[in-house]
């Protein structure tokens, strides 16, 4: 922000009664909330996967998902309702997406890392038991690897695709063309909405469980994590999509969907660096 605009933010706090031109929240029961719902669908899973009692999990993901309801709820009122988000609270607001963001970068880095460290040390001789899973090589010889140039390259240009059309959404947000905003959003979500369904059936024919080794262990984690990461993207595009409609954006005022947009931007170059290495490099297409 530069200081013509910050100064002007200031008289405008000034000259409506608030004293700085930051926005303090009302206590919120969310934050406290969320958590428990977090915590609830994490051991509930555990639960799910050893003892195969569901029940947690299923309550967690509704309480995850209803307070993501609730809270964005809250959140828009504020901006749209109260217009309680001033200039420097955008800034903030920026920040915090940018760092979110970089979190799930580095929460990548561990899948990858897991990876990448059997692949290329496949015959580690301080790791006999690796040795003993993998042969010396990798993939594994009992391992039948997807083929990278039939669905997931298919599964690639899609997301490529869904790139597009939410920056071509932006452009007309940007512009003030809100029918066409719309329109681009809803088929990025419908672009989303696919790939889930193409990732689905393609763990439906997998070759390899969960629980096979670690080349099925480390690929489900890696894909598996990133196909939730698109799940929840899709989601925020689409709550982006009824506020376009409902007019909530205007072309000055809509980091709510920008924070969407650069959302899925990282979920497009995550799934990227997944094809490379995962299945195209993983598979031993390049090497052979």
């Amino acid at each position: 922000m530069s200081e013509a605009t910050g100064d002007m933010q200031v008289l405008t706090d000034k000259a409506e009664g608030r004293p700085h031109p930051y926005h303090l929240v009302n206590p919120s029961p969310w934050p406290l909330v969320g958590a428990a719902s977090g915590g609830l669908m994490l051991f509930g899973a555990v639960w799910w996967m050893h003892f195969g009692v569901w029940y947690m999990c299923v309550a967690g993901i509704v309480g995850v998902l209803s307070t993501m309801f609730l809270w964005w709820r809250d959140v828009i009122k504020e901006s749209v309702v109260q217009k309680a988000h001033s200039a420097v609270t955008k800034i903030g607001l920026r920040y915090g997406m940018l760092l979110f963001i970089s979190s799930e970068v580095m929460f990548f880095v561990a899948f990858f890392w897991a990876y990448f460290d059997p692949a290329l040390f496949p015959g580690e001789a301080n790791q006999p038991a690796r040795i003993d899973y993998t042969g010396g090589v990798w993939p594994p010889e009992s391992i039948h690897t997807f083929d990278p140039f039939h669905l997931p390259l298919m599964m690639t240009f899609i997301l490529l695709l869904s790139g597009c059309t939410v920056t071509w959404a932006h452009h007309a947000l940007r512009e003030g063309h809100r029918a066409e905003a719309a329109q681009a959003l809803g088929i990025t979500v419908l672009l989303g909405l696919l790939f889930t369904t193409l990732q689905t059936y393609e763990y439906s024919h997998a070759a390899f469980a969960l629980n096979g080794g670690v080349y099925p262990s480390t690929f489900f984690v890696a894909t598996g994590f990133h196909g939730f990461h698109v799940i929840i993207g899709t989601i925020f595009l689409a709550v982006c999509y009824f506020r376009t409609v409902k007019g909530h954006f205007t072309p000055r005022s809509h980091f709510g969907f920008e924070a969407a947009a650069w959302y899925w931007h990282f979920v497009d170059v995550v799934w990227l660096f997944l094809f490379v290495s995962i299945y195209w490099w993983g598979s031993g297409t390049i090497a052979h």
